[in-house]
């Protein structure tokens, strides 16, 4: 189906004269309505506009795509508009729309619509080609300008095979038309957002789809090698590794998880239409790196296998730091102020089940950087790597260095055993690998990692226990900072991983200012959407309220839908007040011996009452700037 199929000259308005978002859909659905094609104005008009109220279709780049999909429209049709002095349709890059489409499809099985906004918005990256659009001196030329394009991007005609397969639903009960697979390394919010965020895409443009969360709490609805059979592409938007493969010989689209959130719709149409090259995957089952579906630069390479290992590692580390948390709180309650944790009994087993749970921290840290490099015979010898950091004085920069070290020399012993005979195949992951594996990286970290690491982190320990004022708030501010600035992403989870750094060093303030970072953002919001509610649509002024619970729990990415919406306010007033709160925490010297908790771990947090007061300061802040940036909304 082309695109000119759907669209006459007599749905071309190239004298588009409206001022407002609210009157350009207004006028677009009266064109939409003179093409005889529309049932029930009014029906159609209202699934326009809740298709807005999930995000704008304004695209960015002048362009503004609305389409609906509903029992309204008797035909699939497309009607266009030209805009020379261009219309304010709240754009995602907040210019102003040129070039206007409406797209109206009857609702059904059948999915042209999702093939002609695909076209539409490949051919419409061509910015020349825009620019001829705009200035075409008439519809038949506009037409026939859209023609030549779309010939020239597509060929003559899409196959009759290929049209059948962009707009058929699977017939089996188990048949996904896409599937899609969520991660991130915490495994929380990121992992759950963006499974939702492409599930209502699809449901919303009529395709079928199933998404596999691999969340904290494990795999949740895992695909089937039925159902990864009979599907036409897979997305795959993960910060950390996933098994891929299963997907050997499936059309893949790999991204990262944000873009699950924040470009859903994109990725949906991408996989509906078969926009993905092909998964390829070792003899041996496991992914070939150098053939996956996008190339992935080197630092995003390294950026999954490190947040593999953090993934694995958090729950040592909060399960063990909150539990000495708990010894520590039992002693000052019983009175105790000297040697916490050791003065009861109670208290003396918590910290004790602490302080095992925290010594795992190093090796499986190394352990699972390591697993992610090498594949399954590179974890036993990247947890000795991260045991024997531990045991030398090198601590976590020495586990982090063992992590990628027993990662790629695995890969590297892999290469070479591979000329071994075939007969020796059964040696290499129950003698082979584990005993040259194991031997060399002991090597390695006690001849060579461990003297300069150990070195360096003794440098590093010192510095940060002795810290004055002034270099302390400045640390403060910049790892607070950090913590707000993509609210999960690279920023975020490097700022938590020195705190913890730093937790493990001895340094119990800096993971203080990591957290009050971490919590300000969702309370800001929360808070300007309950004292500024004109900025917000009621909508937002209900996700607001939920946003006081995530930020008191430390869940920043409760902040991160309204981030989305308005990157260019949301972000600075939240960086400012996450700043301002770490500043005055770490000013007033207050710390933190658990690297989770929100508001729940207070009662053990040194100085407790100058951090409250610093992260109603800091969330203040930012509900005020945030507040004084937005613009009321127009009625």
């Amino acid at each position: 189906m082309r695109i000119t199929d759907l669209l006459s000259a007599k749905s071309i308005d190239l004298n588009f004269k409206v001022t407002s978002k609210a009157e350009a859909i207004d006028h677009l659905v009266d064109l939409m309505n003179s093409t005889g094609n529309i049932k029930d104005r009014e029906a159609y008009k209202s699934a326009i506009l809740a298709r807005e109220d999930l995000s704008t279709t304004g695209i960015g780049e002048g362009i503004a795509i609305p389409h609906a999909k509903v029992d309204a429209v008797t035909k699939a049709t497309l009607v266009a508009a030209v805009s020379k002095e261009g219309v304010d349709y709240e754009s995602l890059d907040g210019a102003p729309s040129h070039l206007l489409f409406m797209i109206a499809a009857p609702d059904g099985a059948n999915n042209t619509h999702l093939e002609v906004l695909s076209r539409l918005s490949t051919i419409l990256m061509d910015a020349k080609f825009r620019e001829s659009l705009i200035n075409a001196s008439n519809a038949n030329e506009f037409l026939r300008l859209i023609n030549i394009k779309e010939t020239e991007k597509f060929g003559d005609e899409i196959s009759k095979e290929e049209l059948t397969k962009l707009t058929s639903n699977p017939t089996s009960d188990n048949g996904y038309q896409i599937l899609a697979v969520t991660a991130c390394p915490t495994g929380i919010a990121h992992t759950f957002m963006a499974a939702e965020a492409l599930q209502n895409k699809a449901d919303e443009l009529g395709i079928t789809c199933k998404v596999e969360t691999n969340g904290s709490s494990g795999v949740k609805n895992k695909l089937t090698d039925e159902e990864i059979q009979n599907a036409e592409c897979i997305i795959v938007a993960a910060d950390k590794k996933v098994e891929m493969a299963r997907f050997n010989g499936k059309k893949v689209i790999i991204t990262k998880v944000a873009n699950g959130i924040h470009k859903a719709e994109e990725l949906v149409i991408k996989a509906a239409a078969g926009d993905a090259p092909i998964y390829h995957a070792h003899s041996n089952g496991h992914s070939d790196d150098s053939e996956t579906a996008t190339s992935e630069g080197l630092a995003r390479k390294l950026y999954k296998h490190l947040m593999n290992g953090v993934s694995h590692m958090l729950p040592f580390v909060i399960g063990g730091g909150i539990l000495i948390a708990l010894a520590f709180l039992i002693d000052s309650v019983l009175g105790y102020t000297d040697a916490l944790g050791s003065n009861t009994a109670i208290a003396v087993w918590f910290k004790f089940i602490g302080d095992t749970a925290f010594g795992f921290m190093l090796p499986v840290l190394a352990g699972y950087i390591a697993m992610s490099i090498g594949e399954r015979p590179a974890l036993a010898v990247g947890f000795v790597g991260g045991m024997l950091a531990n045991v030398g004085g090198s601590g976590f920069l020495g586990a982090l260095v063992a992590g990628f070290v027993a990662g790629y020399l695995m890969l590297g012993l892999k290469k070479v055993l591979s000329y071994l005979p075939q007969t020796l195949e059964g040696l290499k992951p129950t003698l082979l690998y584990p005993v040259l594996g194991i031997g060399l990286i002991g090597f390695i970290m006690q001849f060579i990692i461990n003297p300069p690491c150990a070195f360096v982190n003794t440098w590093l320990t010192e510095t940060l226990l002795n810290m004055g004022t002034t270099s302390g708030v400045l640390v403060g501010i910049i790892l607070a900072s950090m913590m707000a600035i993509d609210m999960g992403g690279p920023f975020n989870k490097a700022a938590y991983v020195v705190g913890i750094a730093a937790l493990e060093a001895g340094n119990l303030s800096l993971m203080a200012a990591v957290m009050i970072g971490g919590m300000v953002p969702p309370l800001a919001i929360a808070l300007c959407t309950t004292f500024f509610k004109d900025r917000f649509t009621e909508k937002e002024r209900q996700s607001g309220i939920i946003n006081y619970v995530m930020g008191l729990s430390f869940i920043t990415e409760g902040a991160i839908p309204f981030a989305a919406s308005d990157p260019i306010r949301i972000i600075p007033s939240c960086v400012v007040g996450s700043a301002v709160a770490g500043a005055i925490s770490m000013f007033f010297g207050c710390t933190l011996n658990a690297p989770h908790g929100g508001i729940f771990v207070l009662p053990v947090i040194g100085q407790p009452l100058w951090y409250f007061i610093a992260l109603v300061i800091g969330s203040v802040v930012g509900a005020i700037l945030l507040g004084f940036l937005k613009k009321p909304l127009n009625k």
